[in-house]
């Protein structure tokens, strides 16, 4: 009977050191080619800087690449559940790709971190969003800052130019609430698709309406062209952008047309003038020159948003641990759970604080008045 117990004790010792010890699978989908690669190759390239421990479990990345298409990323993603029985997803990198996979790890009970722009894909919150988080700003968030911007520079009029997708989509709901808050009267609203090679159309209409300013909100390059058009037709007025533009090949493909645009995102854009106290300094400084020695390059603010998906995951893995063995559905809905409880965490964006209403979690400490001058971002100090 002792041998029994004494046996038994063992096996138990046994299978919970190996429960400690399991290595946790976490899937990656980036957009590293086609049309939104320059926000997918950084979010790509970051993968080897995420942490391959999380307390006592081993963590491993599989990385797939779904070509900017929503229809591969939906093959990718279930490729990751289905063959590879991944604990949680990072990505994808576009938005219409992430709010096309949302049912798909909701049944399956799989955490999806999106390092995409979109709010719609956490908001309104529903019984399939609560599987995801959110590692960029909500829009409402950023929107705020330029339209306190925009009341304080006597900003009456205003033009709007977004994508034809989620992205756009959520920034015209968005900027529509803000400017009747601020009493400015939205004079053009128009859209445009991210692979167009012409805005010509759109933009004259809205250089036809006279605005005092112009939003554009649309991620990655497609962020370019709707204001170097409009810079063409003659238009000097104050031009916004997105969080969606917060790339240095803004700066490149834009060059001089896009000298004096204001947007709001997060400190990485301008580190060096940030004060140390920032909870989220460090983290990004050291982000950046791991990144760099690595590449060769600096990051873009997307693949911080990879970066902070895993410093979440890497808090709420040891969490979920304590519950449920590492591959198992207990675990991952456990890693679920951990994740909504995430507080003060300091990321290269800002700091998050998740709520079963907020899988987001940002506050003020995400985002930053920033402005370009001299083909360079700095922060704006008239504001």
């Amino acid at each position: 009977m002792l041998f029994r117990k004494a046996a038994s004790t063992l096996l138990l010792s046994a299978a919970c050191a190996a429960a400690a010890q399991a290595e946790v699978k976490i899937g990656v989908i980036t957009s590293s080619t086609g049309p939104i690669a320059l926000v997918g190759l950084p979010q790509k390239n970051t993968v080897p800087l995420l942490p391959a421990q999380a307390g006592d479990q081993a963590v491993k990345y599989i990385s797939l690449d779904d070509a900017s298409d929503p229809t591969a990323t939906v093959k990718a993603l279930k490729k990751l559940i289905d063959e590879e029985n991944v604990d949680a997803i990072i990505g994808p990198s576009g938005s219409p790709n992430a709010m096309g996979v949302i049912q798909f790890v909701a049944e399956a009970g799989v955490p999806l971190l999106a390092p995409v722009g979109t709010a719609a894909v956490v908001l309104p919150m529903t019984e399939q969003k609560k599987w995801v988080f959110k590692t960029t700003q909500n829009d409402d968030l950023i929107a705020k800052a330029l339209f306190e911007h925009m009341a304080k520079k006597g900003v009456k009029t205003l033009g709007f130019i977004g994508t034809s997708d989620p992205y756009g989509e959520n920034w015209a709901k968005v900027m529509a609430g803000l400017a009747a808050q601020q009493n400015i009267k939205v004079v053009a609203n128009e859209r445009f698709q991210r692979q167009d090679t012409s805005v010509t159309g759109q933009s004259l209409k809205i250089l036809a309406s006279r605005p005092d300013a112009v939003l554009v909100a649309a991620p990655g390059s497609s962020a370019v062209m709707p204001q170097t058009t409009l810079f063409d037709q003659g238009y000097r007025g104050q031009v916004y952008q997105t969080h969606g533009a917060a790339l240095q090949d803004f700066l490149k493909l834009g060059g001089k047309k896009v000298e004096g645009t204001v947007l709001a995102a997060s400190l990485m854009l301008v580190l060096d003038e940030i004060p140390d106290s920032h909870p989220s300094k460090k983290i990004a400084s050291d982000y950046t020159a791991a990144y760099e020695k690595l590449n060769g390059s600096k990051p873009a603010t997307f693949g911080g948003n990879t970066f902070d998906a895993g410093l979440l995951l890497q808090q709420a893995i040891p969490i979920a641990a304590k519950k449920a063995a590492p591959g198992t559905p207990e675990f991952r809905a456990a890693l679920r759970d951990a994740l909504e409880q995430s507080h003060e965490l300091a990321g290269t964006q800002g700091v998050y604080n998740m709520t079963p209403q907020d899988h987001s979690g940002f506050d003020e400490r995400g985002r930053e008045l920033i402005v370009v001058k001299n083909g360079n971002w700095m922060l704006l100090h008239d504001n």
